[in-house]
């Protein structure tokens, strides 16, 4: 990107200096493969909607399976090359991504604001700075992994799992394709990345980043497109050797089920419906705002998201009065005012999906205490939604087995720690969880007993070394950290490798 503290100055005026930029730079009519913008093989087009107006921005290019071919074949060439390259010399293309990012946060703030709505606030405090987290995650890991390893006489060696289709979704845009990118480019692979069409203009300065950053020519490619085109096409071309994908379950099955043939790996962070586990001992002003805060952060559309907060029956009362006064400090608006907490849901879809299991929980005879269908007063556009308190609900309502995706929360009363744990464990789904009480022990105790990725004691700060990804329908493998690194790796047992006497314990060498 030529100049861009030059091109881009004002809150307001930004957005569509982004847009310009990238329609006068042609990247919105193109590919990134081989290390060039290219034209893609088909007319075929997609508009960007700004979710604030409802109104289309920009418009994209939209590959198809004969640009995927085209992204594999440029991967498949440079993966003899980088996959065999030092540490060192991954680890520094990494800190030039990572520089880069943070240079150009701004930028990808106001991208992403436009793109699926987040409050410009939100973004640049936390789409964009855990975004470069990864990235400096995956270049500091890589300094200290060790890719070989002795066993007596045998030698185990981690290498790179080779072509990586990675899948990435709307609603973290920059972050999602930076826990995938930087891991799988540590790890010595190659990759062809499918970002969400619905949110792909930081999709598109990411590429610029990466070629300004110097990544050799078929590293990295990037191929806009649909699921059901381009993501199948990845998904089952027999030269991609893994995929990974963020995404619903259903898109989760679907990428398993192309992937199957080839017999390729699959690492799927999917579907949730995670759990907020309030102990009775918990100190209700301590766990129950921050709670409200956790399920409604962007907007409710995180896959973690807490979204049953389970309390004790006798305390539910105070509960519902300390939630509502959480969900009353809840600023929805145009996401471009500093004011904004909240801004709209990403799409129309998601908007009508979350209006819909609004009206199934009022149907199913919970008990609506907060928010409701249709927009928040004085907003008459936009895919805006009420910030939406359910109590009294069963679990085994819709509204407390169905991810929503919105900013819906669900209060579940309970009589015993164990019917609790039970309620936490009684979906499908198993991403993440929360744990709120006093006694450390006791939250310890039932933080073990509760069936997810990952399990949160008393709102700890967000950790990018703590692997991520989920049991049951939430998927498989895990992300972020060491593990996240291993995802991208092959393990090769070489017996007779040399005497154990002699064998040096440890290396960092590809």
């Amino acid at each position: 990107m030529r100049n861009p503290d030059a091109i881009f100055k004002g809150t307001h005026a930004v957005n569509s200096s982004i847009v310009e930029h990238l329609r006068s730079a042609g990247r919105l009519d193109r590919m990134f493969v081989d290390g060039e913008w290219v034209v893609p093989d088909t007319q075929a087009r997609a508009a960007v909607v700004d979710p604030s107006t409802e109104a289309p921005v920009a418009e994209i290019a939209l590959g198809s399976a004969s640009d995927v071919a085209a992204a594999v074949a440029a991967a498949r060439r440079a993966f003899p090359t980088w996959s065999v390259s030092s540490a060192q010399s991954r680890g520094l293309f990494l800190d030039r991504i990572h520089t880069l990012i943070l240079e150009r946060a701004e930028l990808f703030a106001q991208a992403i604001s436009l793109e699926m709505g987040a409050a410009i606030g939100f973004a640049r405090s936390t789409q964009v700075p855990s975004a470069a987290q990864h990235i400096r995650v995956a270049r500091d890991n890589l300094a200290s992994y060790a890719f070989l390893t002795h066993r007596g006489d045998m030698a185990i060696l981690r290498e790179a799992i080779g072509v990586c289709g990675l899948i990435t979704p709307w609603n973290w845009p920059l972050y999602q394709i930076t826990a995938k990118v930087g891991p799988a480019l540590a790890a010595g692979c190659t990759v062809v990345l499918k970002p969400s069409e619905l949110s792909p203009l930081s999709a598109l300065l990411f590429a610029e980043v990466m070629q300004d950053a110097g990544i050799p020519p078929g590293v990295f490619n990037l191929v806009n497109g649909s699921g059901p085109e381009v993501g199948a096409a990845l998904a089952g071309h027999p030269d991609v050797d893994m995929i990974s994908i963020t995404g619903s379950t259903r898109a989760g099955v679907l990428v398993a089920q192309a992937a199957a043939p080839t017999v390729k790996r699959v690492a799927q962070e999917l579907g949730g419906k995670s759990p907020n586990l309030i102990l009775p001992d918990a100190d209700l002003a301590r766990a129950v705002p921050p709670g409200v805060a956790a399920a409604f952060r962007n907007v409710g559309q995180s896959c973690s998201a807490p979204t049953r907060m389970i309390v004790p029956r006798a305390r539910l009362e105070e509960v519902e009065r300390i939630a509502l006064e959480a969900v009353s400090r809840i600023v929805v608006g145009d996401p471009r005012s500093e004011r904004t907490t909240h801004g709209p849901v990403a799409n129309r879809a998601q908007f009508n999906r979350v209006q819909e299991m609004i009206g199934v929980g009022i149907a199913e005879g919970a008990r609506l205490i907060g928010g409701g269908l249709g927009r928040p007063e004085a907003l008459s556009r936009g895919f805006y939604c009420r910030p939406t308190l359910f109590t009294a609900v069963h679990p085994h309502m819709q509204i407390a087995q169905e991810e929503i995706f919105g900013p819906v929360l669900a209060l579940i009363p309970y009589d015993s720690v164990d019917e609790a744990v039970e309620i936490a464990n009684g979906t499908v789904y198993g991403l993440g969880a929360h744990v709120q009480g006093e006694d450390l022990g006791a939250a310890r105790a039932v933080a073990a007993r509760i069936r997810s990725g990952q399990v949160h004691i008393n709102y700890p700060a967000w950790n990018p070394h703590a692997p991520f990804g989920g049991y049951k329908r939430s998927g498989n493998g895990r992300e972020y950290g060491i593990e996240g690194l291993e995802e991208y790796l092959e393990t090769k047992a070489i017996l007779g490798f040399q005497d154990a006497s002699t064998a040096p314990t440890r290396s960092t060498a590809c």
